[in-house]
């Protein structure tokens, strides 16, 4: 796990940096082909690595400030003139047009995002510009002697060191692009995740909303386990504590109270039903004890006040409550008589919790 974690952040600063660390490259690429030059006595070529470095070194600094669209042209152009002028000195046999196709992966990388849109054919014409270079040098050089003639073993180094870095722009921009397409692909399904877990969510107190909460309900009706019963829970006077405290007071108790809920209720799915509605279903209930389990929750709602910047908020609920039986085939049906029951309690002193059509326990 540790060396995956490694590896995880090794290719996030890479990709996030890939302008930076390309120019890094480019940088010592021209250094080491610096020495090779020296070692061959190429002086022109050594005198133009040396701009070379000078170039990427200013382009480091542009990476740093975030002027990417100049570095991307001076890639283009710097390594279009190096092939043109070491074909000339030193041949095609010494491979340094290779570097003209260890740039098409940046040239592709980059330019996709650069150019958006119609913008995009500049990249297919640097692209064309590229091979065309290639093209002539190989028909121009290929039967013309070169002006300075390197050793054998130095020439079989250049061509190796130039293949190498052939290779590794095509495996680097490839494994760079293959990661970050893969980051792109985990992070749209985490958003479709929270998009899909939102539609059935409420935002406010996480508890289900209608959508996320009525197929539960169906599923057990369709399923015929048990017992199961319904409670339709209001919270009293809301409206007052708005007025009173302002919305967001008014937001903090419906999540107390919705904390609270959650603790007492623990295994049951509930659900904000719509305002300071909130719905519960208590599967393997029978109306006994869930009719002792909503006493206790409406006294512990009742005795614990929410504390909102050092002042205390009372609040109570009214409670109406429902079990199953055959005559319900549908969700709405039982949860609009435990409606009916919580209206009622309403109508009848509140903060009470209502079983029967006609009967309260106290409160």
């Amino acid at each position: 796990m540790k060396d995956r974690s490694i590896i995880e952040k090794t290719m996030h600063f890479l990709v996030h940096n890939s302008n930076l660390v390309t120019v890094i490259v480019m940088c010592m690429v021209h250094a080491t082909l610096l020495l090779f030059m020296l070692a061959a006595h190429v002086t022109p070529l050594v005198h133009f690595n040396i701009l070379s470095v000078v170039v990427y070194s200013f382009c480091i600094l542009l990476c740093r400030i975030g002027h990417v669209m100049p570095v991307y042209f001076s890639i283009f152009v710097e390594v279009s003139v190096y092939s043109f002028i070491s074909t000339y000195y030193v041949g095609l046999r010494c491979g340094t047009y290779c570097f003209l196709f260890s740039i098409i992966p940046i040239l592709i990388y980059f330019g996709c995002f650069l150019f958006k849109g119609s913008k995009r054919w500049l990249i297919v014409i640097v692209l064309f510009l590229d091979f065309a270079e290639f093209a002539y040098l190989y028909a121009k050089y290929s039967e013309i002697l070169p002006v300075y003639i390197v050793e054998p073993g130095l020439r079989l180094a250049l061509v190796l060191f130039s293949s190498f870095v052939m290779a590794f722009a095509t495996i680097f921009y490839n494994m760079i692009h293959i990661y970050s397409s893969e980051v792109e692909v985990i992070s749209l399904e985490q958003k479709n995740k929270q998009l899909s877990a939102d539609a059935h969510e409420d935002a406010l107190t996480s508890l289900l909303n209608r959508r996320g909460f009525l197929p539960v309900v169906e599923d057990v009706i369709r399923s015929g386990n048990g017992h199961f019963c319904v409670s339709f829970c209001d919270i009293d006077n809301f409206k007052r504590i708005n007025d009173s405290y302002g919305h967001d007071a008014g937001d903090e108790v419906l999540r107390h109270i919705t904390t609270i809920i959650r603790r007492e209720m623990h295994g049951c799915d509930i659900c904000r039903w719509g305002g300071e509605e909130i719905v519960i279903l208590m599967k393997d209930y029978d109306m006994a004890v869930a009719r002792e389990k909503m006493e206790y929750l409406r006294k512990s709602i009742e005795s614990n006040p929410t504390v909102f910047f050092n002042k205390r908020i009372p609040a109570t609920i009214t409670i109406g409550l429902e079990e199953y039986n055959d005559s319900y085939s549908e969700p709405e049906g039982i949860i609009k008589i435990a409606d009916q029951r919580m209206y009622y309690g309403k109508q009848n002193g509140k903060n009470i919790v209502i079983y029967e059509d006609i009967q309260a326990d106290p409160a």
